[in-house]
């Protein structure tokens, strides 16, 4: 797939997801809101993070920005809004959402998909949507015989998904008859349990896909249409997260989201197409 048909695809898909609407950016007034006011007097803005392309890309080379991506640019702009400085904690797949209820950082701008069980304890700032791929080896019989992504819901095909990750349950419930396998790892996808035959296929995220095709063209993805960038597979929306019950803090957040779309928007398209 040519890579503007890939920067295509991420804006026709953001286009799509609806916004929180014409709100404007204002801060809180002093008194109002408890987390806004603790961040001005401390100071610092404290956000977590983890690499997840296109969102929020590190910086490993040393020198300029940290970070890149929708999320970077959000929370900048909210920490120049609030006068303070930003200050980034790493965190993992397992612990980017327990953060904000250990009170350890005030937004996980680790990018997250909306999730029933993540809507029970966080409050979304959405900012872009996602859909799921199953990726597998070609050289798999069991891989390369299925047409569909309904095909590897078999007793024979193994699945493997990243504990913790919102991929989980998605993997459990859709496919019921398949055997799962929970790994704990650094990387974004279980990419190594594929590549040893420990699985047979794993989710990747939609927009991720065609990088990972680039780079090791022995992998292959289902749907098999388009390339699966017209997955409707486990659709979501995406975006950051703070701790429930700060409707000051969530209001306020949602209406620099929605001033900033324009610019979040080109930067994960241009981010998608930097990868191909």
């Amino acid at each position: 797939m040519k890579r503007l048909d890939i920067a295509a695809y991420a804006i026709a898909a953001m286009i799509a997801f609806p916004t929180v609407g014409s709100l404007a950016a204002e801060v809180p007034a002093p008194g109002t809101s408890p987390r806004i006011d603790a961040i001005k007097q401390a100071g610092v803005l404290k956000v977590a993070v983890i690499h997840n392309t296109p969102w929020l890309v590190e910086n490993t080379t040393g020198s300029g920005e940290p970070w890149s991506g929708p999320a970077w640019i959000l929370a900048n702009e909210v920490a120049d809004q609030l006068g303070v400085r930003l200050e980034t904690v790493p965190v993992s797949n397992e612990t980017k959402i327990p953060v904000l209820a250990a009170n350890q950082v005030d937004i996980s701008i680790a990018p997250l998909a909306e999730s029933p069980e993540r809507l029970e304890v966080v409050d979304f700032v959405h900012y872009s949507s996602t859909s799921v791929c199953m990726f597998g080896l070609n050289s798999n019989p069991k891989f390369a015989e299925a047409k569909t992504v309904d095909d590897l819901n078999k007793p024979e095909i193994t699945i493997a998904f990243l504990l913790g990750a919102v991929e989980e349950t998605w993997v459990k419930e859709r496919f019921p008859n398949a055997q799962h396998r929970g790994v704990i790892t650094s990387a974004l996808i279980p990419i190594d349990e594929v590549l040893a035959h420990r699985a047979d296929a794993a989710p990747i995220n939609r927009i991720q896909w065609p990088a990972l095709q680039a780079r090791m063209p022995e992998l292959g993805a289902l749907p098999r249409e388009a390339n699966c960038q017209e997955s409707t597979e486990k659709a979501q929306p995406v975006g950051m997260a703070i701790a429930k019950g700060q409707e000051k803090f969530l209001n306020y957040l949602r209406a620099v989201a929605d001033e900033l779309k324009g610019e979040m928007q080109a930067a994960e398209a241009q981010i998608i197409a930097e990868q191909l």
